[in-house]
């Protein structure tokens, strides 16, 4: 649980930023991992609830007193077993997880939560660091074969959990390269790709085969922004030469606005907008750039994606930009008793 009285003893440490006016010129990631140090005080604060709220609260039923009690006590490789048993991927959660964990944190009640998020990035910082992150190959193989179609977050750890299984797992790309929405939706200051290509190469290692370029279905393959595809593949070929087939292919249907002037020039999604960005970063040639600069800006959404696509107007240097929402404008302190 960390130290019995840390909570009482020690505020909560945010991690560094990088200041807004440096970190508008550039698209790289603008936030320090906290140190082992810091990790351990933050760690300390760990009421270890005896209903772990933080679990609850968590999509992936993190263990977060676990592996908070052993970041305290310096065992940092046995931190890292806990946090991979229930997550495939911690250094892309811990950079653009929302942290529901620290919602249902019971000292958030009273006082500033637990920083979940930042002892688990610590975590897995730490343990790529020290090379504790290993391919997990299984001793043998059961004979049976998996074709994954998509490579987005959900792609990548069912192929993971399946290969380290004993299956053949094969997965299906119609881009270029792996991580679907991690790296044509997710701007690089968020999660720098360098990170997915560390993962790749290890699940590589673990015997995942990855066919990028590849449209699964009949007809010729789409072409466009979400789509380098150069080849397809017939879904009955699957079916003939796999024992099973994963549908890991997300939703690339946006929601329209059908209002006066939706089809006027420079009215664009945003997943039209942010993969361009990402793919430049990317040195990736790119049709028809979009491109905010000396512009004035309206961006209609105040979610996730309205943030992204503000971050990356401010770093292509428009000139004004407005973001309009739905709901009220949300208050500097929440209710923690709604």
């Amino acid at each position: 649980m960390g130290k019995t009285t840390g909570f009482l003893e020690f505020e909560r440490l945010e991690q560094e930023h990088e200041p807004a006016a440096q970190r508008k010129t550039h698209f790289r990631e603008f936030i320090t991992p906290l140190n082992p140090k810091e990790a351990k005080q933050q760690a300390a604060r760990c009421m270890d609830c005896g209903t772990p709220f933080c679990t609850f609260s968590c999509p992936l039923h993190n263990i977060a007193p676990d592996f908070n009690d052993l970041v305290y006590k310096e065992d940092w490789e046995a931190a890292y077993e806990v946090l991979s048993s229930t997550n495939s991927f911690p250094e892309f959660t811990s950079r653009v997880c929302p942290a529901l964990c620290e919602n249902g944190c019971v000292l958030n009640y009273t006082s500033k939560p637990m920083g979940v998020k930042s002892v688990e990035r610590a975590i897995i910082t730490h343990a790529w660091n020290q090379g504790w992150v290993k391919p997990q190959i299984p001793a043998q193989l059961n004979g049976k074969s998996v074709a994954v179609i998509g490579s987005g977050p959900s792609g990548l750890a069912c192929a993971q959990q399946l290969a380290r299984k004993g299956y053949s797992v094969t997965v299906f790309e119609k881009n270029s390269k792996a991580g679907g929405l991690l790296r044509f939706g997710i701007p690089d200051f968020k999660l720098d790709k360098t990170v997915i290509e560390r993962r790749i190469s290890q699940m590589e290692a673990e015997g995942v085969q990855f066919r990028y370029n590849t449209y699964i279905g009949t007809g010729g393959a789409p072409k466009g922004i979400w789509s380098d595809a150069e080849k397809h593949v017939d879904p009955a070929e699957l079916l003939r030469d796999f024992d099973a087939v994963v549908l890991a292919i997300g939703s690339e249907e946006p929601r329209d606005l059908p209002v006066k002037g939706r089809k006027g020039a420079g009215v664009h999604f945003a997943m039209e907008y942010l993969p361009r960005q990402n793919k430049i970063n990317d040195e990736v040639p790119v049709k028809e750039e979009i491109n905010a600069k000396n512009k004035k800006v309206l961006i209609i959404g105040g979610g996730d994606t309205g943030s992204d696509c503000l971050g990356t107007a401010v770093r292509q240097g428009a000139a004004e930009i407005l973001q309009i929402d739905l709901g009220p404008r949300p208050s500097a302190e929440y209710d923690k008793m709604k």
